[in-house]
């Protein structure tokens, strides 16, 4: 009896030890309007997330959320095993070019690890800034929508994209990723709005996915190996190019 009692105990420490524990990103402040500019709101979310003992799950309802200039989710330090991202809503970039135009990525995890992007869809509003290229005017660069440094064992599902500046997706010497069933979406005649760029990483997987672009679906720039693409629909777009 006190054997089955001991097990039973070590069973919900166990239990208990593995637990996911849930961020609202509202309950932070974020505000689904679209205006309130909501990124102190997910910044507090993930240290909460990085510091849980246990893994965390951070969620975002349907709506619209503001995050009005460039956002990095940093990883060093992380207490926990695993971060999920766990989107309903949207996240959209301020409709002005310059709010990110000179920044290098909008949305950027760095030194990540175990991080998954499940749903949701990233508006960077990047139709301004394309006009200015194209009317011959000094324009910032513009910013990649989301990108990932130096991080490992990464998931993106189901996400979509939209309009980005630069580049929609980057992983930049990064270790085993799979993007899976994504959806990424800008006019025929945006200009480098390649799809997925991929340098210096390993263990790469790109399945069951929608590219409809301006530039390269996926580009694959220099230092990447362990690369495999799979049922990608691409066009319009400039299709799978070694660059």
């Amino acid at each position: 009896m006190v054997i089955k009692h001991i097990m039973v105990l070590l069973f919900l420490v166990f239990r208990l030890s593995s637990a996911t524990v849930t961020y609202n990103v509202q309950t932070f402040g974020a505000k689904p309007d679209g205006r309130s500019d909501s990124k102190n709101a997910f910044l507090k979310a993930w240290n909460l997330s990085c510091n849980s003992t246990t893994p965390a799950s951070i969620y975002v309802p349907a709506g619209r959320y503001l995050i009005a200039s460039a956002l990095t989710f940093s990883g060093q330090g992380c207490k926990s095993r695993a971060i999920t991202f766990n989107i309903a809503g949207t996240l959209v970039a301020p409709s002005s070019y310059n709010a990110i135009g000179n920044a290098q990525v909008w949305i950027k995890f760095y030194v990540v690890k175990s991080v998954t992007i499940n749903g949701g869809t990233l508006d960077a509003q990047g139709s301004s800034l394309w006009a200015c290229k194209t009317s011959g005017k000094a324009c910032p660069k513009g910013s990649t929508t989301l990108g990932f440094y130096h991080s490992q064992n990464i998931v993106i599902s189901k996400l979509r994209s939209l309009n980005s500046q630069m580049f929609h997706m980057l992983l930049y010497s990064c270790k085993n990723a799979k993007i899976q069933g994504v959806s990424i979406v800008a006019p025929g005649l945006s200009p480098n709005t390649d799809g997925i760029h991929l340098t210096y990483s390993t263990g790469i997987t790109i399945l069951s996915s929608k590219i409809s672009t301006g530039d390269d679906c996926v580009s694959i720039g220099p230092g990447n190996s362990n690369i495999w693409i799979e049922k990608v629909v691409c066009g319009p777009g400039h299709g799978i190019r070694y660059t």
